[in-house]
Order: C-alpha cells, then sequence, then structure tokens
C-alpha cells in the first residue's frame, strides 16, 4: 500500500471503525494512531483526535489522544538526541533553518516551543527533532510538549466531538472555520517571528 493510497483511505469513518474494531483493546488503538504520528507526521492527527472523542467522549477521547501524541513527542525526542550525532543525521543540523531554530530554541527555552506545539498547523515533527538536536533541557522541552498538546489537542477535541452538529448547525461551523482560521494566522504570525529574531541572532543584530 502507497502514501496515496493510504491518505486515501485516511478518513473520519474509517478511523473511527477501525477504533471501534478493536475496541476490546480499551483505548490502546486510541493512545496509539496519535503516537505513531509523531514518527510518520504525514498522517492525520487532526482525524485522529476526532475519532477519539467520537468513539469515546470529548474527555476521554482528549486525555487518550494527549497522553498518545506527548509520548510519541517524547520518543521521537530521546531518539534524535541520542542518535543525532550520527552521520545519517549530523547534516542537520548544519542546514541554515535547522542551526537557526536550534539556536533559539537553546536561548529562549519554553515559551517558543510551547507558543509553536499550541498550534495544530505548526510542523511539531520538524520541531521535535530540532530540539532533540538542540541543548534544550530536557525538563524544559517535556513541560512545554504537555502544556502546548494539551491547548492544541483540547481545542481539537472541542472541535470535533460533536460532528453532526457541524452539519447540522452552520452557525456553529462557521465559528469553527473562524478559530481554525485564528490559529493557522496566529501559527503564521509566530513562525515569521521566530525567523526574523533568528536573523537578528544570526547577524549579531
Amino acid at each position: 500500500m502507497d502514501f496515496e493510497a493510504i491518505k486515501t483511505w485516511m478518513t473520519l469513518e474509517n478511523i473511527m471503525d477501525l477504533i471501534e474494531e478493536y475496541r476490546s483493546f480499551g483505548p490502546l488503538l486510541g493512545i496509539l494512531l496519535p503516537l505513531i504520528e509523531a514518527f510518520l507526521p504525514f498522517l492525520p492527527l487532526i482525524l485522529f483526535v476526532m475519532a477519539n472523542v467520537n468513539a469515546f467522549g470529548l474527555w476521554p477521547g482528549f486525555f487518550y489522544s494527549w497522553i498518545g501524541a506527548c509520548s510519541g513527542a517524547l520518543l521521537v525526542f530521546i531518539l534524535i538526541r541520542k542518535f543525532g550525532h550520527t552521520r545519517i543525521l549530523a547534516f542537520l543540523q548544519h542546514q541554515k533553518q535547522v542551526s537557526k531554530l536550534m539556536k533559539w530554541f537553546e536561548k529562549h527555552g519554553f515559551g517558543p516551543l510551547f507558543l509553536l506545539l499550541c498550534f495544530p498547523f505548526t510542523p511539531s515533527a520538524v520541531v521535535n527533532i530540532v530540539a532533540g538536536l538542540s541543548k534544550i533541557n530536557i525538563g524544559q522541552y517535556m513541560l512545554a510538549v504537555l502544556a502546548g498538546k494539551m491547548v492544541m489537542i483540547f481545542t481539537l477535541s472541542f472541535v470535533g466531538h460533536d460532528i453532526i452538529s457541524l452539519i447540522t448547525q452552520p452557525m456553529r461551523t462557521t465559528i469553527v472555520l473562524i478559530i481554525i482560521f485564528i490559529l493557522w494566522y496566529v501559527g503564521k504570525r509566530i513562525e515569521v517571528r521566530l525567523n526574523m529574531s533568528g536573523e537578528k541572532d544570526h547577524t549579531g543584530g
């Protein structure tokens, strides 16, 4: 099965059917899917969160998604921190954008990581890898991950826990779209600010 086939199969209905099929394992699949997404970022975390809250309820679904996403982020961080010096990954540290983000994380710690991870459109896999390559303290990193993903995943959970109402209540759909746009816009502005600050640090300005 190629990537296109996987992406085509990845619908909310299919994911919920998968969770129901393995419901005898309890919340295991609901936790594993967000965890796997940390390693395979092309997978749709938003759909996993929405499937969880519709299958298990708002609060359990949020909790399972949060635990899975945070566990996956920590595993990626630990693996990159341990093997980042190898030849396979060492070239990343010399990439301009990666080097700039590494210095930013090392200098500012919790703040920028937390803000980046609050937004569902942030490429969190990139953030996890860069944080692992940097010298940021693992405690700072995990605090940012736990707090940032709590905000992000609860937002997705709240939006997605009653899909039917998004269809039957146009006003709610409009509000959801506005919230998504605001999150996207603020995330992009933070990304721009990070890039501008990184340039200043690089030039010594």
